[in-house]
């Protein structure tokens, strides 16, 4: 239990840094490590294939993306990275009041600790579970997978003149 409320404070934490950090490489890795948590979270939740999914597209794939395309953005200088950075500060500066309001709420409602998952499915075959019981999973894997392809070949295409 200690393990699952590090990890969901470790989650928290991270995914504030990936918003309120204002340069977008540590940002895209901050979400990179949001990801890969809350895929150990979902893997302790005893659902492997949405950690799995998880890890591979949005810890792998969305970030790999997010960091190409950062390296073909032009560089900023000095002077126009504070203002942003002061900019971006003054946009978020009340988001970890909230996020800590809130956990101070749930706290105090009591909630139940143990919450009773879903039993295993008996097959072991991950070709049939995913055929046979995990469509909306399989339907978001390929949804994902040709977002981030056409992206690509989106900020690849070559533009015309004229």
């Amino acid at each position: 239990m200690v393990i699952n409320t590090i990890l969901l404070i470790v989650l928290v934490i991270s995914a504030l840094w990936t918003v309120m950090t204002p340069r977008l490489p540590r940002s895209a890795m901050g979400l990179a490590i949001t990801s890969a948590v809350l895929s150990i979270i979902m893997f302790r939740l005893s659902s492997p294939l949405a950690a799995v999914f998880e890890l591979s597209i949005c810890a792998g794939l969305i970030s790999a993306i997010f960091i190409s395309i950062i390296s073909l953005m032009p560089r900023i200088t000095a002077k126009d990275r504070d203002i942003r950075q002061k900019e971006h500060f003054h946009k978020y500066w009340l988001l970890p009041v909230i996020i800590a309001m809130a956990a101070i709420a749930l706290n105090l409602l009591h909630l139940p600790a143990n919450f009773n998952l879903p039993a295993q499915p008996v097959e072991n075959d991950v070709r049939i579970i995913l055929w046979n019981s995990r469509h909306l999973d399989l339907l978001g894997q390929i949804v994902i997978l040709l977002a981030g392809a056409f992206g690509v070949a989106i900020l690849f295409k070559e533009r015309k003149n004229g």
